[in-house]
């Protein structure tokens, strides 16, 4: 049974990889657009940045020394770290000096803030168990707000009634993301995958059902875009 349990949490830990993967591709043409113009525009890199922190948090979470068996959690917060490092080094290469200082200043104090975290955690705490329960809550903070932010999209969806501010594939994909993650969260049982990553399956199904609410009433001709990235 215990065999078992392990291959079921495996194959679902693959399947979330794979499905985050796909979330954290998807900033990705807006940044062929970034490369192709040499101009960032009105993009905001604060996404890119809050998600760097996420998976920086998660990454040590998975980390042997604070919580062991959590491999796949390493696997895809680690591939999440180096698409969130790309995309910050190529607004960093095309933005005007100012909103360059301002991202090396956030991107420091995100540096610092891991730092202390780390450095509190492995000196002034000797147990895996306890140092889940530390870096868990933050993970949790962290985690819940990044799957808050599509609520910004969601009201804008209600007031203009329109989803063309809400691709479908996104909100789609996060719900299923959400879902693999909570169901990995109960193999063993892990209060701190579950808490985030049930949010996040609550946030897509209501995405989902916006879609279906408001998907007739989207005007064709709406030249309106929004940039959105979804958390992982």
């Amino acid at each position: 049974m215990i065999m078992n349990q392990s291959i079921i949490r495996n194959i679902i830990g693959i399947i979330g990889n794979v499905i985050s993967c796909g979330l954290f591709l998807s900033p990705m043409p807006t940044y062929i657009q970034i490369i192709k113009s040499k101009d960032v525009k009105k993009f905001s890199p604060i996404p890119y940045l809050a998600t760097l922190l996420n998976c920086l948090l998660w990454f040590f979470y998975g980390l042997p020394i604070v919580h062991p068996d959590s491999l796949l959690v390493i696997t895809i917060n680690g591939i999440g770290i180096a698409f969130e490092v790309f995309y910050l080094t190529v607004f960093l290469i095309y933005a005007a000096r100012q909103g360059r200082l301002k991202v090396m200043k956030l991107l420091a104090l995100e540096a610092i803030f891991m730092i202390v975290v780390v450095t509190s955690v492995l000196l002034l705490i000797h147990t895996t168990t306890k140092r889940s329960l530390v870096v868990g809550i933050l993970c949790i903070i962290f985690g819940t707000c990044m799957y808050a932010s599509p609520l910004v999209v969601m009201k804008l969806v209600i007031q203009t009634k329109s989803v063309e501010f809400m691709p479908f594939t996104l909100s789609l994909a996060s719900f299923l993301n959400g879902v693999c993650w909570t169901s990995y969260g109960f193999l063993p049982f892990d209060i701190n995958l579950l808490v985030p990553n049930g949010l996040g399956t609550l946030f897509g199904l209501a995405q989902l059902v916006l879609y279906v609410c408001y998907f007739k009433s989207t005007s064709k001709n709406n030249d309106a875009r929004a940039e959105v990235e979804l958390p992982v």
